[in-house]
């Protein structure tokens, strides 16, 4: 198996190229492909590539490369619309979210991860709570004078605290064991949900939800289908959360197209939101552009930016990172490790599916 980041000779073909795929998860891509050769599940002389291109990146700077009938990509990645075209495609996209490729649904193979971030996932956004709550940033400033009287207070968590959990999936599931350990009340709000869970937490609505939650935690998978029930573009609308407790802490795990940031900042401004925890964008092909200089007149995108620039220089209760809920030491292993299983599948199917796949 060869790995690279670059291909010198590009007319030589690949069996697959695994796109996108940066730090470690690089590194553990071909130790899964040799385990899963030792076992006889892949071929000895599979053709592999790893690289930390898109898609569009690489072709560009590759153009004589044809793409195999499987590739492995992450959510930057822009699928050609020629690939999709003749002999059924196969794409693993090494991500819990499928929405950037749904489209394609009817004409390609596609499966996820389901399993590799959940912890990982989980435990960012305990990350942004702390932060949030403990209002970081405002006591990291004061530590450069030493200051210990003119201070805000942060938010204890306790029982009194309700924190709801929009997503009752798996993810959804383990921050509320890890709130319900700090000793939060937890509820959840799920689309056609009632009652209450094996854990004997409640189901409320949505606008139940938004007049008792001090923390609102957003871990749903995106729906851009309109005609869905479960359509969630732009759920945590202006409308909605101007309705919420003054001092609410909203934190986004998932998708940043579910809660537009021209909405938080606007209502972080307007005192309504205390604090913000984030590492989803909207458009994040369009804003990663914006970020390195690209002009935008796009709200979220001029939001988005505002708030990175608050949350690095430390004026306001704001915290950010790149979209890297899923890079943990433990979930980079196993989407290497869960990417090449799918993989195999893939091949005892004589390459024509994969075991789970779209429509889930």
């Amino acid at each position: 198996m060869e790995q690279s980041h670059m291909e010198s000779t590009p007319s030589k073909q690949y069996d697959i190229i695994h796109f996108e795929a940066l730090g470690s998860e690089a590194e553990h891509l071909p130790i899964a492909t040799a385990q899963e050769q030792e076992r006889n599940a892949l071929p000895k002389d599979l053709k592999s590539l790893v690289v930390a291109d898109t898609i569009q990146d690489f072709l560009e700077k590759n153009p004589n490369v044809v793409l195999p009938d499987i590739i492995t990509i992450k959510t930057h990645s822009l699928i050609p619309e020629d690939y999709v075209k003749g002999t059924r495609k196969s794409i693993v996209t090494r991500t819990s979210g499928f929405d950037h490729c749904e489209q394609f649904a009817d004409v390609v193979n596609i499966t996820t991860l389901r399993d590799y971030c959940v912890g990982s996932v989980a435990q960012t956004a305990m990350k942004f709570l702390y932060a949030a709550a403990g209002f970081l940033n405002h006591y990291t400033e004061n530590a450069r004078v030493f200051e210990r009287n003119r201070t805000v207070s942060f938010m204890e968590l306790n029982a009194d605290r309700v924190a709801t959990l929009f997503g009752a999936g798996k993810i959804g599931k383990t921050i509320c064991g890890l709130l319900r350990g700090n000793g939060l009340t937890v509820q959840y709000v799920d689309v056609g949900r009632t009652g209450a869970d094996d854990q004997g937490v409640r189901f409320v609505s949505k606008e139940e939800a938004i007049q008792t939650s001090d923390i609102i935690i957003n871990t749903m998978p995106l729906s851009r289908d309109s005609a869905s029930k479960f359509y969630n573009v732009g759920y945590f609308s202006k409308d909605y959360l101007s309705r919420a407790k003054p001092g609410l802490i909203f934190i986004n795990v998932t998708r940043g197209e579910i809660a537009p940031e021209a909405v938080l900042l606007e209502l972080y401004d307007a005192q309504t939101i205390r604090g913000i925890g984030v590492d989803v964008y909207s458009d994040e092909n369009v804003f990663r552009r914006v970020l390195n200089g690209e002009p935008t007149d796009n709200p979220n995108h001029i939001a988005a930016k505002e708030m990175i620039h608050r949350a690095l220089n430390r004026p306001a209760n704001i915290y950010v990172q790149p979209h890297q809920a899923f890079n943990s030491d433990v979930a980079s292993i196993k989407k290497a490790y869960e990417t090449l299983e799918h993989v195999a599948e893939w091949y005892k199917n004589d390459k024509k599916r994969f075991k789970y796949q779209l429509p889930y």
